[in-house]
C-alpha cells in the first residue's frame, strides 16, 4: 500500500470533484471516503490507473451525499456528468487548486488555513502552531472557512500572495518533518515561477531552495537536531544554494522588495560562509531590520535579538530580547543560547531545560534536554 501516492494523488482528484460542480466541502468528504476505500481494497490488487480510481470512486460517493440533500431532477442531471471509465488525464491540478482554496470570499488567513487542511494535508494541529494559535482556535477558523465556501462556485481563484503564504508553510512542515513535503512546495513554486512574473515568487524559491540545500546536515546518523553552527557546510548542496543566490540576484535587482526576498537574503548570508565564525552577522541584523519594516512580526523581531547578540555581543542580544513578550515560541530557547554566550551557565541550563518542555518538536526537544544536561554535568563537574 503506498500511502505517498495516495497522499499525492489528492489535490488533484479533489479538483477534478470542484470543477465538476461540488462544492468544496462535500467533495473533501467524497474524497476521504475514497480514500478509506483505497486503503481497504488496493492491498489486494492496486489498480493500474490509481488516479482514475480514486476519482470515480468519489464521484460516486459525492452523488450518493447529494442524493440525500438534492432534488431528483439535479440528481439525475449529475448523474449524466459522470466520468467514463477509462484512464483519468495527466494533468497537474495541485497549484491551480492552491489558488481555487484562495477564494476572494475568504480572507486571507482562513484560505491559508483550508488550504493547508484540505490540499496541504497538514493537520489541525500542525497549522496552529504555525499560527501561534490554540488547536480549538484554528479548528473553528477552518470550519467557518468550509461553511463560507460551501456551495461556492470556484471560478474566481484567489491572489498570489495567499498562495505563496500557503507554499511557505507547507514546505516549513516538510523541512521539519516530511521530506516529500518541503520537495513537493520547491516543485509547486517552480511551476508558480515560470507561470507568474512576481518578485516574491522569484523570492521564495530562491528561500525555499537555500533552507533545503541544507536539509542533508541538520540531522546526526541517530536523528538528532544539529545546529546551524555545528553543521557539517560539506554536506550542504551547492548546486541548489548557487541556484538559489542567482534566482535572488535576480529577483532583488528589480528594486520590489517582500518578505521572502528579505528572508532569502538572510538564508543567502548564511549559506555564503565558509565557516560560522565568518558569517556576516552585521548584515543579517540590517536584512532583519528591512523585514521588520515589511512584517512587524514578533518571530522576526525574535530572530533578530539573536542576531543582535552575534554581531553585537550576547548582552546585545539579551537587551533586545527582553522588549518581546516571554510567551513567544522559542523565546525561553534563545535567552538560553545567549545566556550561555554570556557567561551565565546556571542560568543557560534552568532555561533550556524549560525549553525543552515546551518545544514544539520531538527533535528540538531532544537537542534542548541535551543543552540542558550539557551544562548541568559541567557544572557538577
Amino acid at each position: 500500500m503506498n500511502d505517498a501516492l495516495l497522499r499525492s494523488l489528492v489535490p488533484s482528484v479533489l479538483a477534478v470533484l470542484v470543477r465538476r460542480g461540488a462544492d468544496f466541502a462535500a467533495a473533501e468528504d467524497a474524497v476521504q471516503d475514497a480514500l478509506v476505500e483505497a486503503v481497504r481494497v488496493w492491498p489486494g490488487e492496486q489498480p493500474r490507473d490509481p488516479k482514475g480510481w480514486l476519482v470515480t470512486v468519489a464521484w460516486r460517493r459525492f452523488l450518493d451525499a447529494a442524493r440525500a440533500d438534492t432534488a431528483r431532477r439535479r440528481r439525475e442531471d449529475r448523474t449524466e456528468e459522470e466520468p467514463a471509465p477509462g484512464p483519468a488525464p495527466e494533468v497537474d491540478d495541485t497549484l491551480q487548486l492552491y489558488f481555487l482554496c484562495a477564494h476572494p470570499s475568504l480572507t486571507p488567513a482562513s484560505a491559508v488555513a483550508l488550504t493547508l487542511r484540505a490540499v496541504g494535508g497538514l493537520t489541525t494541529r500542525q497549522i496552529a502552531q504555525a499560527y501561534l494559535v490554540p488547536e480549538a482556535t484554528m479548528a473553528q477558523r477552518i470550519s467557518r472557512a468550509k461553511r463560507t465556501v460551501s456551495g461556492v462556485r470556484f471560478d474566481r481563484p484567489g491572489d498570489v500572495s495567499t498562495v505563496l503564504r500557503v507554499l511557505y508553510l507547507v514546505f516549513n512542515e516538510g523541512y521539519s518533518g516530511d521530506v516529500d513535503l518541503a520537495a513537493e512546495a520547491i516543485r509547486l513554486t517552480r511551476q508558480l515561477a515560470a507561470a507568474v512574473d512576481h518578485p516574491e515568487v522569484a523570492g521564495l524559491l530562491a528561500l525555499m531552495l537555500l533552507h533545503h540545500a541544507r536539509r542533508a546536515a541538520r540531522t546526526a546518523a541517530d536523528g538528532s537536531l544539529v545546529p546551524l553552527a555545528e553543521q557539517d557546510r560539506g554536506r550542504w548542496d551547492t548546486g541548489a544554494i548557487a541556484e538559489g543566490v542567482g534566482i535572488l540576484q535576480a529577483a532583488l535587482a528589480r528594486d520590489r522588495l517582500g518578505e521572502f526576498q528579505a528572508q532569502a537574503a538572510i538564508a543567502a548570508l548564511h549559506a555564503d560562509a565558509p565557516t560560522p565564525e565568518e558569517t556576516d552577522w552585521v548584515q543579517i541584523v540590517e536584512w532583519y531590520d528591512e523585514l521588520l519594516r515589511l512584517t512587524d512580526s514578533p518571530v522576526v523581531r525574535l530572530n533578530r535579538a539573536v542576531a543582535v547578540g552575534e554581531a553585537d555581543g550576547p548582552r546585545a542580544g539579551l537587551a533586545a530580547l527582553t522588549a518581546l513578550d516571554a510567551a513567544l515560541p522559542r523565546h525561553t530557547a534563545a535567552a538560553a543560547y545567549l545566556h550561555e554566550r554570556a557567561g551565565n551557565p546556571t542560568t543557560a541550563a534552568r532555561l533550556y531545560a524549560e525549553a525543552a518542555r515546551t518545544a514544539p518538536n520531538l527533535p528540538e526537544r531532544d537537542h534542548l534536554t541535551r543543552q540542558a544536561a550539557r551544562l548541568n554535568t559541567w557544572l557538577r563537574g
